[in-house]
């Protein structure tokens, strides 16, 4: 394995620790493995820092390591939880493998994590703005980068990623084959907006990526958050820090802002769990939305 799969500081010369971590992230592919790479890397610096053999861990020392991520390191609660799922399924696989005997992890207190998405996504103008800035600038990557994660709601890597060669019909569609977390494919319909920012994009090429950085290599995340805070100054959008996912955050609560169903949401955002889409909505709490007034209202004949 390369260095973006394989945590490098696992140097406890114990080659039953590399062998379970290696085990470990075999299991995941693409960008998935990466991101649980680099979480469980983060545990095991921690664990070399003590010194600490991770395979000789106990509850205490997951708690300890969770305290010091929230004190120390002042993680988001959500970041918090998704670390210790991490560490929860590494030593699962551990246990499965016969490395260890039971979970430290198993009895761990989860982190509350408060029912609102953290990111601060933009408004229907704000959103209106970026696009009218996207098909105004001369670079027309520019445009078809916005269309992509504001109109389609793609995560950053999925955007990046997407290749010319992804885009076909699919009955009566224009769609584009999506490769996404935990490698899952999906087919994504163009509207007419976005498969025109699409095309002037890769205008006569035939293949190769969609979207190209100011080199004419693929883009990366990297160089799409430098093109959507540049964007956004020239579209007047003032932000703590515009990000990529701000744009599928927007995705998202625009939809649910505009009355679509939270199912469909759900399915157009690809959340495997409907709990993951409420935490975008923030007018859930508006009380001229409540459903005691739709079932009046049907029930008004026999009331």
């Amino acid at each position: 394995m390369t260095s973006t799969t394989l945590p490098a500081v696992t140097n406890h010369d114990d080659p039953m620790l590399r062998l379970a971590v290696a085990a470990h992230l075999a299991r995941y592919k693409g960008e998935t493995r990466v991101h649980t790479a680099s979480d469980l890397n983060s545990y095991l610096r921690w664990c070399l820092e003590r010194p600490l053999n991770p395979l000789e861990a106990s509850r205490a020392h997951v708690e300890l390591h969770l305290r010091w991520v929230q004190e120390v390191r002042q993680l988001k609660p959500s970041t918090v939880s998704r670390r210790l799922s991490v560490l929860a399924m590494f030593y699962r696989t551990c246990v499965i493998d016969g490395v260890l005997e039971h979970s430290p992890a198993e009895y761990v207190r989860r982190p509350h994590v408060p029912p609102e998405s953290p990111t601060l996504g933009l408004s229907h103008l704000q959103l209106e703005a970026m696009i009218a800035a996207g098909r105004e600038s001369p670079d027309l990557n520019d445009y078809a980068l916005v269309a992509m994660l504001g109109l389609l709601g793609l995560r950053v890597f999925e955007a990046t990623g997407s290749n010319i060669t992804d885009l076909s019909e699919a009955r009566g569609h224009r769609v584009l084959r999506v490769h996404g977390k935990g490698d899952k494919v999906a087919l994504v319909p163009l509207p007419p907006a976005v498969a025109r920012a699409v095309d002037r994009a890769i205008e006569d090429r035939q293949y190769g990526p969609i979207l190209l950085n100011t080199v004419g290599r693929r883009m990366d995340r990297h160089a799409a958050t430098r093109r959507l805070r540049s964007l956004a100054r020239a579209a007047g959008v003032s932000t703590a820090r515009m990000h990529p996912h701000m744009l599928r955050h927007t995705f998202v609560t625009t939809m649910l802002d505009a009355g679509v169903d939270l199912r469909d949401v759900q399915i157009a955002a690809r959340h495997s769990d409907p709990r993951t889409t409420m935490r975008y909505d923030r007018a859930r709490n508006n009380l001229d939305r409540h459903p005691n007034y739709i079932l009046a209202a049907f029930m008004a004949s026999a009331t």
